[in-house]
């Protein structure tokens, strides 16, 4: 088993989400409710495995939610579409309703792009929001599950912490939303987990902000359905020494995921991470087609197909298929749970800059190379381990005489 993380010394966590009343973060939310109400159990939680090192991380109940969204349907009106749409049971709503009020009186209006002329003032209002629930936990962890959004290049404009600023001095705004709100975790001295696929923290502005103020962060792009089964069978095919043809995915997206992704722009962000990974772990370039299309009917659930056409022993040609059928919001939500968890020991662990051993939860990893999910699993669970040995010793420390 586990190390328990639950111990008087146990560190309380914030975890802010950019797109807070969003399904996924809705989502999120109830789970942490019913896990800290012991409502529920631990299925799908990453950091509750039993080889999981627990040692040093927030307990559930130690947990607060805060968070930025341009939406205003509230947290109540959000959990009573997932309960009609088959993603949490309603009489788990019911129980977790005081506690989704209050995440609710946390929340604060985001930004969208291009509707204030002036990005340092935003990202100075979104700092003193996380700031805000800062002053009540030990640390805070931003993380973005927010819409996708299209590829962005903020140019020499965000080439330098110096370069953005001498900018935003001439009236410019350089940065995406998604950028702006990692510009603004890293000021309020919050780590950044991007989620999604659009540009965040991978902005060279950004990056030198966050070795100067030793922050960790991690990213990108959960990997949370079609992707991670990838991850798993593309090594077999490697290690099997079977050459792969040809690798045709076809993925029906409903919800508001599905929607942002209609958009030809902001798909190809989710295209491209998915097909690096897959070119990576085979070794050299796949054709087949790639699709993600909106089916307004299918809610938060989402249905991929796969078609792999690949040659074995003397060039037989062989054919592999599989349909993979999820919730994504309920895919998700443990995973940033886990997140949070593992950033925020991380901090106390000393770590710094680009955290590439969570690799083994997003499609294109910032800081590894790394795509095999086995092979992923095991740099986790090293480095978990090393983490939670240096918060022990760093707390042996602090209660030595």
């Amino acid at each position: 088993m586990a190390p328990s993380p639950d111990s008087p010394s146990a560190p309380s966590l914030g975890i802010w989400f950019i797109g807070a009343r969003g399904s996924l973060a809705t989502t999120a939310t109830i789970g942490l409710a019913a896990l800290a109400a012991r409502l529920t159990d631990e299925t799908g939680c990453v950091t509750a495995h039993q080889e999981m090192d627990g040692r040093g991380l927030a307990a559930w109940t130690d947990i607060v939610v805060g968070g930025h969204d341009v939406g205003t349907t509230s947290l109540a009106k959000q959990a009573e579409r997932l309960v009609a749409g088959g993603v949490v049971p309603g009489v788990l709503v019911q129980q977790v309703a005081a506690d989704l009020d209050a995440v609710e009186q946390r929340l604060r209006p985001g930004v969208r792009a291009g509707e204030s002329p002036d990005q340092r003032a935003d990202v100075e209002r979104l700092a003193a929001d996380i700031r805000e629930l800062a002053s009540g936990v030990d640390r805070v962890v931003v993380v973005d599950v927010s819409s996708t959004e299209p590829p962005h290049d903020a140019g020499d404009d965000a080439a330098s912490w110096a370069a953005l600023q001498a900018a935003w001095d001439a009236g410019r705004a350089p940065l995406s939303p998604s950028s702006t709100y990692a510009c603004a975790a890293l000021l309020a001295d919050a780590s950044y987990v991007a989620f999604t696929p659009s540009p965040g923290i991978d902005v060279p502005a950004l990056r030198e902000l966050a070795e100067e103020r030793g922050l960790p962060y991690a990213g990108s792009d959960g990997k949370t359905g079609e992707t991670l089964v990838k991850s798993a069978l593309a090594p077999m095919f490697a290690t099997r020494a079977l050459a792969v043809r040809s690798w045709t995915s076809i993925n029906l997206l409903g919800g508001g995921d599905g929607s942002t992704l209609s958009d030809p722009a902001a798909r190809s962000s989710k295209t491209g991470t998915k097909r690096s990974g897959l070119e990576s772990m085979l070794g050299h370039p796949v054709p087949g087609p790639m699709h993600i299309d909106y089916v307004e009917d299918l809610g938060d659930w989402k249905t991929a197909w796969d078609h792999v056409r690949f040659d074995g022993f003397l060039g037989t040609r062989m054919t592999m298929q599989f349909t993979w059928e999820g919730c994504d919001s309920a895919l998700a939500a443990p995973l940033v749970l886990d997140l949070a968890r593992l950033t925020g020991r991380a901090v106390e662990a000393g770590k710094t800059g680009p955290l590439g051993a969570l690799g083994f939860f997003f499609k294109a990893p910032i800081g590894s190379q790394e795509h095999r999910l086995a092979t992923q699993w095991e740099e986790l669970l090293a480095w978990s381990h090393d983490c939670a040995e240096r918060v022990s010793e760093r707390t042996s420390e602090q209660v030595s005489p």
